[in-house]
């Protein structure tokens, strides 16, 4: 059954299939893994993904770089994703950057990089928050009914 659907499908378009794959096996980095790091990189295969869409968009079969030669007739391909992309990949490189550094600056404060510990660290401090403000309120009220 599954051999008659894998022969089924349409495997001229291969790179569209390889796309989908990784944007699905980014997704599920970011999406199931709890790691900080984890997610980074999650990102990073997701967004190389789309890269990797346009890319394959602005690709014209047959198709040559737009410059203008005498007697040439064959068609462009458009290189705007390319530029567009280029652009793409230096903010996608920031951004990775920046999200390290977070996860230093997190890993410092809070000795974890791990999702379910961060959150049980910051409701532990929430907490004690709150009993701290409760207690001060408590002690005001105490003061104030003896004057």
């Amino acid at each position: 059954m599954i051999s008659d659907l894998l022969s089924n499908l349409n495997w001229g378009h291969y790179n569209y299939w390889i796309i989908i794959v990784l944007m699905m096996v980014g997704l599920y980095a970011v999406i199931a893994r709890g790691n900080l790091i984890k997610k980074i990189v999650g990102l990073n295969i997701f967004q190389t993904s789309v890269f990797m869409l346009y890319i394959s968009l602005g690709k014209v079969d047959g198709g040559t770089a737009p410059i203008l030669e005498e007697g040439l007739t064959r068609p462009f391909s458009n290189p705007l994703p390319h530029v567009l992309i280029l652009t793409a990949i230096v903010v996608g490189i920031a951004t990775t950057a920046l999200a390290l550094a977070l996860v230093l600056r997190i890993k410092a404060v809070y000795g974890t990089i791990e999702e379910d510990e961060l959150e049980e660290a910051d409701n532990k401090t929430e907490a004690e928050e709150a009993q701290l403000a409760a207690d001060i309120l408590g002690a005001d009220d105490n003061r104030g009914g003896a004057h």
